[in-house]
C-alpha cells in the first residue's frame, strides 16, 4: 500500500488498484463492487462521506474489510446497518450478498441520499433507506442480525442496536485493533443486555493484509 505525499505541490492521491483477492472475495458480484468503489472514489470525498487521504487504501481498508462480514449473514436474512454512512458496510454487503434484505439507518440527509441514489444506480433490490437515530426506530424493525461500522464503542453502541434484533439474532459489529478492551469496559453492559455466546473474530486471516476484528454475540 502505498503511503501518501501530502507536501506542497504533490499529486493528489489516486484510487488504489483493485487487489486481486477482490474478485475472490466478491464472486459473481465483483462487476457491482467494482462500480460503487469507482463511483464512491469519484465523489466521496466531495460529499463528506470519505477523507482526502482515503483513495490509496479505499479497496483495502474500506471495501474490503466490509466484504469479508458477508459470510457471516445468514442465508435471506433481514439485517440492519446502524450508521451506514458511505455504505460502509450496508451497501458493500447488499452488493456481496443479494440474497440478503438490507436496511441502512442512517440519520443525515446528505448521507441518505448518496445511499438511495448508489442503491438505485446499482440496481439493488435488497436495499432499504432509513433516515433516522437507530434508538428512534427501535420499535419498527425485528431484525435477524445487525452490524455496524466505526459508529462508537461497545458501551454505547451494544443499547442502541440491541433494540433492533429479534430473539435468537446477532449482532455484528466492526471493530477495531483494541476491541477485546472495548469487550471489557462493556461487561456490565452485555450482561445487562443479556447477550450470549460473546466472541471477537478476526476475519480475512491469510487472504487480505488488513484483518477485520468483528464483535458477534447472539440476543437473547
Amino acid at each position: 500500500m502505498t503511503d501518501v505525499d501530502v507536501t506542497a505541490g504533490s499529486e493528489p492521491p489516486v484510487l488504489e488498484t483493485e487487489p486481486a483477492v477482490a474478485a475472490t472475495v466478491f464472486g459473481d458480484q465483483i462487476e457491482g463492487a467494482r462500480s460503487f468503489t469507482n463511483e464512491l472514489a469519484r465523489r466521496g470525498e466531495e460529499l463528506g462521506l470519505i477523507g482526502p487521504l482515503e483513495l490509496p487504501r479505499l479497496w483495502t481498508r474500506h471495501i474490503l474489510n466490509s466484504a469479508l462480514l458477508a459470510p457471516l449473514l445468514h442465508d435471506g436474512a433481514s439485517v440492519g446497518d446502524v450508521g451506514s454512512g458511505a455504505g460502509l458496510p450496508g451497501l458493500v454487503l447488499a452488493i456481496a450478498r443479494p440474497d440478503v434484505s438490507m436496511t441502512l439507518i442512517e440519520p443525515m440527509e446528505r448521507r441518505t441520499d448518496w445511499l438511495r441514489g448508489e442503491a438505485d444506480r446499482l440496481g439493488l433490490q435488497n436495499v432499504t433507506v432509513v433516515r433516522a437515530r437507530a434508538e428512534d426506530v427501535a420499535d419498527e424493525f425485528v431484525l435477524d442480525q445487525v452490524t455496524a461500522r466505526a459508529v462508537s464503542a461497545l458501551s454505547k453502541l451494544i443499547p442502541l442496536t440491541v433494540p433492533l434484533v429479534r430473539s435468537g439474532g446477532q449482532l455484528i459489529l466492526m471493530k477495531g485493533a483494541r476491541v477485546d478492551d472495548e469487550v471489557t469496559a462493556a461487561r456490565k453492559v452485555i450482561l445487562r443486555n443479556r447477550l450470549e455466546d460473546v466472541e471477537v473474530l478476526e476475519l480475512g486471516v491469510g487472504v487480505v493484509d488488513e484483518t477485520t476484528r468483528v464483535f458477534r454475540a447472539t440476543v437473547d
